[in-house]
């Protein structure tokens, strides 16, 4: 049984102030904190790479439990805005660290999917090889690759990172199982070319169709009732799309955990910001239902109980 046992998290102490743009980008207030439920942007300085913020996180991480590097069995990047082509963003963790030789490091290339990919790999990963310890770091600069004169974009996305740290038995967050998919054709829709493009139309009408489905063929998998679930953690995308995939859903309002308005979207980082707050408040037997979607474009959804010894 591998868990994910706690989650430090990080973001950065400047904020921009997406009030102060509303006669740039011609809008008014009801759509900043409404439509995309984003108020203000955590933005990083300009030196700062994604390492940079993926130590951060774990150094809130050694403030939550009592982390021996020396026991740590692999360390995983989940970034599409990597410091570097090459190397891989997690060899230069791995160093500023001090992680054993022994182990194990690579990077996966995934944005807003990435980090309930991210731990489906890693568990598997750890369980194929006998692991015990590992570390899951989520953390996509965006701002290095915005247009802050595109109001598709320049308006939602801020940055921040995180590390799960997952060990094998013991208490925490267990999967119960995950729905995955793609939808290649439309890759075009987000990119980066220099600077990040987004067509918010097709993304949105993407996710409406494709995110209820999947949270629903899981629920049926898994035999478990949309009822049972105590919280839900879907990517923060927007207000609009959170408030449009819950109701698609019918789900029960106060089960909804929502809280980008004070960063943004931090694209991988969105799920598992949240989770950094409430995961510790987890009841024994509790299940929390998450879905991350976007870049690819992609989904991915999963169901968690909270496991004792």
């Amino acid at each position: 049984m591998i868990a994910i046992t706690h989650i430090g998290a990080y973001l950065p102490e400047n904020r921009v102030s997406n009030l102060a743009l509303l006669d740039k980008f011609e809008t008014d207030e009801s759509f900043i904190r409404d439509k995309i439920g984003v108020v203000q942007r955590a933005v990083k300085t300009p030196e700062q790479k994604a390492s940079d913020l993926c130590i951060k996180a774990f150094e809130n991480l050694t403030t939550k439990a009592d982390v021996d590097v020396e026991q740590i069995d692999c360390c995983v990047v989940i970034t599409q805005n990597p410091d570097l082509n090459i190397p891989h963003t997690s060899a230069i963790v791995h160093g500023a660290l001090n992680l054993p030789e022994s182990c194990a490091s690579f990077d996966i290339s995934l944005g807003c999917s990435g980090y309930v990919y991210g731990l489906s790999i890693l568990t598997a990963f750890m369980q194929a090889n006998g692991f015990k310890t590992g570390l899951l770091f989520t953390a996509d600069p965006y701002s290095d690759i915005v247009d802050p004169d595109d109001k598709n974009t320049a308006l939602i996305f801020g940055d921040g990172a995180t590390v799960s740290l997952l060990q094998a038995e013991q208490p925490g967050l267990v999967a119960l199982g995950y729905d995955f998919g793609s939808k290649g054709a439309g890759y075009k829709n987000l990119v980066n070319e220099n600077k990040l493009y987004m067509n918010g139309r097709a993304v949105f009408n993407f996710t409406a169709g494709v995110v209820p489905k999947s949270i629903i063929s899981l629920l049926h998998k898994l035999a478990i009732d949309k009822d049972d679930v105590d919280q839900w953690f879907l990517h923060q995308g927007s207000k609009y799309i959170v408030d449009t995939i819950s109701a698609r859903l019918r789900l029960d309002p106060e089960k909804i955990v929502f809280g980008m308005q004070d960063y943004g979207n931090t694209v991988s980082s969105s799920i598992p910001m949240l989770l950094s707050e409430q995961i510790e408040n987890i009841a024994i037997g509790q299940k929390v239902a998450m879905s991350g979607f976007g870049v690819g474009l992609s989904w991915a959804s999963a169901i968690f109980e909270k496991k004792g010894n």
